[in-house]
């Protein structure tokens, strides 16, 4: 545990150097359309309210949309003359955390990386001092449910996906691979499909973190029950990657 909080040191300290010399620099989020059901949520102790359009979200806000909501969002990032804009859609049933929409360097996503490590390793320690078994198929519910932290609903777990899903698809790999790890520690089922875990070793590839992706897919191509098809798709992730 001593290594665990010292880790933690390091990387608050780390993250609170970037937040300073990132501080000039603000990126706007701004509502542009919505549809249906969408809400927000202004950090995690809040509950969901409406939104309109026009509306400009925080960095610690999160966007649900229900099951015939969408959203579209003006993404501006930069200061002045350097200003970019880019639209970006959200579907029906996904939660995406603002702060997720933006790009690491290459230094943040190591650290950033290096923390989910860790808070996965004292995790699975807190479950095994709880003697809460770790499945390894999925029948029906989830039985450790009761024993996640927060709002840990499986709906709201594969919300959030949906979310991880609207990071990769507008090119947000490293924020994309840290929240599915986050997700797979917090929700175990969603661990447990093929399809998650493919994408977030995609998102680490695709985030130029090779070794770490490579890992990912070796550890996906020795699962059990894959098929043909699927054990072919990871065994050409991995040949491409090693060219």
């Amino acid at each position: 545990m001593r290594f665990v909080m010292t880790v933690i040191l390091l990387f608050g300290a780390a993250m609170a150097a970037r937040a300073g010399n990132d501080s000039a620099r603000q990126d706007n989020i701004v509502i542009e359309k919505l549809q249906g059901d969408v809400t927000v949520r202004h950090g995690v102790t809040e509950g969901w309210t409406q939104v309109a359009v026009g509306d400009v979200l925080r960095p610690d806000d999160s966007m649900k949309t229900g099951k015939k909501g969408t959203a579209l969002l003006l993404v501006q990032k930069g200061t002045g003359d350097t200003m970019k804009s880019r639209k970006l859609t959200l579907p029906s049933e996904v939660i995406l955390d603002i702060s997720d929409v933006r790009e690491l360097s290459q230094e943040e996503l190591m650290l950033k990386l290096t923390m989910e490590k860790v808070r996965a390793s004292s995790y699975e320690w807190k479950r095994d001092e709880m003697r809460i078994p770790n499945a390894s198929v999925v029948h029906g519910q989830d039985q450790s449910r009761s024993a996640l932290p927060g709002e840990n609903d499986l709906q709201t777990g594969e919300f959030l996906l949906n979310g991880t899903h609207v990071l990769f698809d507008n090119g947000f790999y490293s924020t994309c691979a840290l929240k599915v790890m986050e997700l797979f520690r917090l929700y175990p089922p969603l661990g447990l499909k093929f399809e998650n875990r493919l994408m977030m070793a995609d998102a680490l590839a695709k985030a130029n973190l090779r070794s770490e992706a490579l890992t990912h897919y070796a550890e996906l191509s020795r699962a059990d029950g894959l098929s043909p098809q699927q054990q072919g798709v990871v065994n050409g992730r991995i040949t491409q990657l090693k060219k």
